[in-house]
């Protein structure tokens, strides 16, 4: 690649990266501590990524050592803000507790004390050789806590009988990133420096195609549900909330919509996804998918008694499956035997 390339695809990353950062911080609506976070996470990476894209870009003898400076020091806080990023947002904190002011402002001050004392340009070897490390190892260390603090969530997300929320997926990509600029930084620190930046560029361009869509831009910086509490729904609400679901799937034929979500039923019921969510896992046994594709196979087996003239793909359509194979698929593991085979025995 040629020069001119380069610099474009290194720098556009930084410049709106850094554009999303002012947003977050100073003028989104929502004025959530997720938010901030978020907005002084992008903050820091567009400082540090901005540093490499200038070391890349201008010769050792005109490069001013002040600006690689603040590029590091950036640098050492990014970990942290992935970390009180995840923990307001798995917390869901409503402000800023004292003690992370007094941690966040211990951070800030080690780096700011330590640039006083040994600058970068008239110390350069110690930072190359101690400083520097010191700062990945901080930005890696509070890596791992963040991904600790998943551990929950990265659990649901390989369990078949859970789905995780929008947000929850978002915190998982989120961490991922950073993760993968980590190890380009990594990677580039005893290989090609120039990694890294790319690595910002392409994350920061996936993070936000995953934020274009109205529906995750919707849900994507709401609360994390809490957990289930440690006593199921009373038998009495329980009886209640199941004859109203009842009702609302034959009034609504829900399991007709191919992209049917669990908050689309519980807005009807007027709960929350997450008490729905309970119920169905907790008090019926069975997971949403489970739910929905039994009401779907339960009109497929309706519309092939009915012995119209539909063909099994329509009739599959008509039920509410997306695709003639899942519709086979899940017929068959639900019914024991094909719609094919089934019809056939009517016959």
């Amino acid at each position: 690649m040629n020069n001119s390339l380069l610099f474009f695809i290194c720098s556009i990353g930084v410049f709106n990266g850094f554009i999303a950062s002012i947003y977050f911080l100073f003028f989104n609506k929502q004025k959530r501590v997720q938010n901030f976070f978020f907005g002084l996470l992008l903050l820091f990476l567009s400082v540090r990524i901005g540093k490499s894209v200038y070391t890349i870009f201008t010769s050792r003898e005109q490069r001013n050592l002040w600006i690689l400076q603040v590029g590091l020091s950036a640098c050492f806080l990014i970990g942290a803000a992935v970390f009180f990023y995840v923990k307001s947002s798995v917390e869901n904190k409503k402000s800023i507790p004292r003690a992370w002011k007094i941690h966040g402002g211990l951070l800030v001050l080690i780096i700011l004390v330590i640039g006083i004392v040994k600058p970068y340009p008239y110390e350069q070897e110690l930072w190359r050789n101690f400083i520097v490390q010191f700062i990945y190892a901080i930005w890696g260390i509070y890596l791992a806590l963040s991904i600790y603090l998943l551990k929950d969530i990265i659990k649901k997300y390989f369990q078949k009988n859970i789905r995780c929320t929008t947000s929850e997926i978002w915190l998982l990509i989120l961490v991922l990133a950073n993760v993968l600029i980590f190890t380009a930084y990594m990677i580039g620190y005893f290989y090609l420096y120039y990694i890294g930046t790319i690595t910002f560029s392409v994350v920061f361009y996936a993070l936000l195609i995953f934020l274009i869509s109205k529906k995750n831009r919707d849900t994507i910086f709401q609360d994390i549900p809490e957990k289930y509490q440690a006593k199921k729904i009373e038998k009495t609400e329980e009886q209640e909330l199941i004859l109203a679901l009842k009702e609302a799937m034959t009034t609504h034929q829900f399991h007709k919509n191919t992209n049917v979500k669990l908050n689309d039923i519980a807005k009807v019921l007027q709960i929350s996804s997450h008490k729905l969510s309970q119920l169905l896992n907790d008090n019926l046994g069975k997971n949403f998918a489970l739910f929905i594709n039994e009401y779907r196979v339960a009109e497929a087996k309706q519309l092939l008694q009915e012995n119209n003239q539909f063909t099994l793909e329509s009739i599959g359509f008509e039920a509410g499956f997306s695709s003639k194979s899942t519709f086979y698929a899940t017929f068959k593991k639900l019914v024991g035997k094909t719609p094919a085979a089934f019809k056939k025995e009517l016959q």
